[in-house]
């Protein structure tokens, strides 16, 4: 099991163009603990605005009445992605993994099954 820190680390190190990292509890809007980013990327307001698109869309499939998991949210801007996990273990109900790739370096079906392998790993 894996530690916030340890998994931020994870995340940013397994993948190549990782721009910034966080663990965010979406519920509340926190992030638990970020890594990366910089004066155009400011984690702890990318954390609270995407924890907007998490609620938005666990409201969006209970009104649909669909009983599936999220898997993963992809934004695609014009020079980055912006990946969102949610972690469903049951020591991370709540949470969610948000990883900034800069769209020229980065591969995003690795940066995909990273957070997958780092979802699985967390402890909180």
């Amino acid at each position: 099991m894996a530690s916030v820190e340890v998994s931020l680390k994870e995340m940013m190190a397994g993948v190549e163009g990782s721009l910034g990292a966080a663990v965010v509890d979406y519920t509340s809007g926190m992030a638990l603990g970020t890594l990366g980013g910089g004066k155009d990327l400011d984690l702890t307001v990318a954390a609270a605005g995407n924890t907007d698109v998490i609620r938005a869309k666990v409201r969006t499939m209970e009104q649909l009445g669909l009983n599936r998991r999220i898997e993963d949210i992809l934004i695609t801007l014009d020079s980055q992605y912006h990946l969102i996990r949610p972690v469903t273990g049951r020591t991370g109900n709540g949470l969610f993994l948000y990883l900034v790739l800069d769209k020229a370096r980065s591969n995003l079906a690795m940066a995909r099954h990273q957070l997958k392998r780092v979802e699985e790993a967390i402890e909180i």
